[in-house]
């Protein structure tokens, strides 16, 4: 899927700013709302019509959640709805005009001038409607229903539950099962663009450390419209500096750039890739002056590959150094946030780090394409979180040890989800791999069943063949995992020192380096890295004797797990829990949310961070 991009036949108009907005305060589940939520449904298409009653502002892209004061508004579990007016000029509806939103978490029904336009679901990836049909010259009434609730047919998963108090009316709750805040609503950019009637739909491109890269565009063309007698298409590759380096024809094709600069952490050089369509007719000896459309496509010369228990990029042993990172904040949640992801990024790099994981759900487009600007290895990880029916987030509750895949009803949305995610970001040179899940019940009897075909499925569409894997809990060992063997590196989340053995920091790496050492005899060709580690830190709190919460024993814990990983050579990686502190649902053993940050959840470092930065500095 293309980013939009404004070009000589395209133009692209923001409609971020500020909407119109209210919660759909209907108990969730009855009778009249399930009849309202039916697509196309009357009452909704009446309402969708016509302007908003007692709404409120609401900027867009934000989670809606902290906006406005108040516990009920925050924790609102069913719909709400965004509404705005834009203008459609005659120009605008000449070609193509479509709709394109970020993301919407989790589920989307979009209807202009009361119209239904198309329906998502799935929280974090880009979807789009062409709306030429539903669109007049003029105002029109653009209205996004969006549904925030989780449960065991999404991702991430959670579950309904209805809490029954006696002298209180009863009143339904939206667990999540996975440990950070359901921050919903629109939370990345929505945009307006324009094509002409033949388009450049998709791209795909790879270059490989040889300078040789292949192509493939997609031609679309509008429904209903007469295509020209003859449509060419024409490629061209551009440098940093803009110097043209190669010139070819044909939707798809290979080549090659002599004297290549090759995208790495330490030089992120990127090219451009411009597909231009023509048209040429019988009347016509030149399509020289006949553009249609043109889109230009970042990539870069790069090559990932496994040798061995050894990750590769352009053929050398690379050691990845990082965190797992969510893309949230103070006020805005989960919405994109360029400032934000700037200073992030910023210190990553100060921190001497060279990669992170998206946990756990898809980062913005805004992201992927500053991580490739910056040289920043990314592992994209799918919003498959919570597939585990006898573990949750916090562990206060019980669950169902031997029935995920008995309970779970995600696996053809799942399908989609990655199918969605591997279009997106197929190009970019940032993207060392594929996460397919983490911490999903691998241990049980039917977890093969369900990982293997969507495993082969993201194998089969990347074009570059990335490795794949699914990170792992310490609920599933060395001898029990059902899944470690269909993946091509082994993720594990481990967090000895902490949730066992707490202050013990010896039995703690004596029992890593122990499971460490287990994987490596099962799997002595697949690479091992650390997915997660972590102690929760309060910034301030001190002790001699470094006791749990202080930022003494968050350096002892990392220093604790740097000396087990030194010790062994088949390491390929480690990724800290968590890069900054970031919100969760409320309980007993998350004291205002997660924190195990590095940084705080206002990007102040902890005293650890000043020992990674010394540590990965020499690694």
């Amino acid at each position: 899927m293309l980013y939009p991009e404004m070009t000589s036949g395209r133009l692209v108009f923001d409609l971020s700013g500020i909407w119109d907005f209210r919660l759909i305060k209907k108990e969730r589940g009855n009778t009249e709302e399930k009849e309202e939520r039916e697509l196309g449904g009357r009452a909704r298409a009446e309402e969708a019509a016509r302007p908003l009653r007692d709404s409120r502002p609401m900027p867009v892209p934000s989670s809606y959640n902290d906006i406005y004061p108040g516990r009920g508004f925050a924790d609102h579990v069913g719909e709400m709805v965004y509404q705005r007016m834009f203008t459609v000029t005659e120009a605008m509806k000449r070609g193509r005009l479509v709709l394109r939103f970020g993301a919407v978490t989790h589920g989307a029904q979009v209807y202009l001038n009361g119209k239904l336009a198309g329906s998502h679901r799935g929280g974090f990836l880009p979807f789009s409607f062409e709306i030429g049909e539903q669109t007049v010259v003029g105002e029109n009434l653009l209205t996004v229903y969006v549904d925030n609730v989780v449960d065991y047919t999404t991702l991430p998963c959670g579950r309904l539950e209805t809490q029954k108090i006696p002298g209180r009316p009863d009143r339904t709750v939206n667990l999540p099962n996975f440990d950070f805040y359901n921050y919903t609503g629109i939370m990345r950019p929505v945009w307006l663009y324009t094509t002409p009637d033949t388009y450049v739909r998709d791209i795909e491109v790879s270059g490989k450390m040889d300078g040789t890269f292949c192509w493939k565009a997609d031609i679309g063309r509008r429904d209903g419209v007469p295509a020209p007698a003859r449509v060419e298409t024409e490629v061209s590759v551009l440098d940093a500096d803009g110097n043209l380096v190669f010139t070819g024809q044909g939707e798809e094709g290979t080549g090659k750039v002599e004297n290549i600069r090759l995208w790495s952490t330490d030089a992120p050089n990127l090219y451009r890739l411009k597909v231009r369509v023509k048209a040429v007719s019988s009347c016509t000896d030149s399509a020289e002056d006949a553009a249609i459309d043109e889109y230009t496509e970042t990539f870069g010369f790069r090559e990932v590959s496994i040798q061995g228990c050894r990750i590769l990029l352009n053929g050398e042993p690379v050691y990845l150094k990082g965190f797992g990172k969510h893309e949230e904040g103070i006020t805005r949640g989960r919405g994109t946030d360029t400032a934000l992801m700037t200073k992030d990024l910023a210190l990553l790099k100060w921190i001497n780090a060279n990669s992170f994981r998206t946990s756990h759900y898809p980062n913005s487009e805004e992201m992927m394409r500053l991580c490739d600007r910056l040289g920043i290895l990314v592992i994209d990880e799918a919003p498959a979180v919570g597939l585990n029916t006898g573990f949750t987030a916090t562990g206060l509750l019980g669950g169902d040890a031997d029935g995920t895949w008995k309970t779970v009803a995600t696996q053809e949305h799942h399908r989609d989800v990655m199918e969605e995610l591997v279009r997106r970001d197929k190009n970019h040179p940032c993207v060392i791999a594929w996460s397919v899940a983490n911490e999903p019940a691998s241990q049980e009897e039917g977890a093969r069943e369900y990982f293997a075909p969507l495993i082969e499925l993201t194998k089969r569409m990347d074009p570059q063949s990335r490795p794949v894997t699914v990170v792992t809990y310490e609920g599933a060992d060395a001898e029990t995992c059902r899944v470690s063997e269909l993946c091509d590196f082994l993720m594990l989340n481990r967090y000895r020192g902490w949730y066992d053995t707490e202050g013990d920091l010896e039995g703690a790496a004596a029992k890593l380096k122990n499971e460490l050492e287990a994987f490596h005899r099962r799997y002595p060709r697949k690479p091992v890295m650390l997915g997660e580690y972590g102690a929760d830190t309060i910034a301030g709190f001190h002790d001699l004797n470094a006791r749990l919460f202080t930022e003494e024993y968050q350096t002892e814990f990392m220093k604790a797990y740097g000396k087990v990983f030194d010790s062994l050579d088949f390491i390929t990686g480690e990724h800290v829990w968590v890069f900054a502190d970031f919100a969760t649902a409320e309980n007993v053993k998350r004291v205002d949310g997660n924190k195990k940050g590095i940084f705080t959840r206002d990007r102040r470092p902890k005293q650890a961070a000043f020992f990674l930065k010394e540590r990965w500095k020499e690694k």
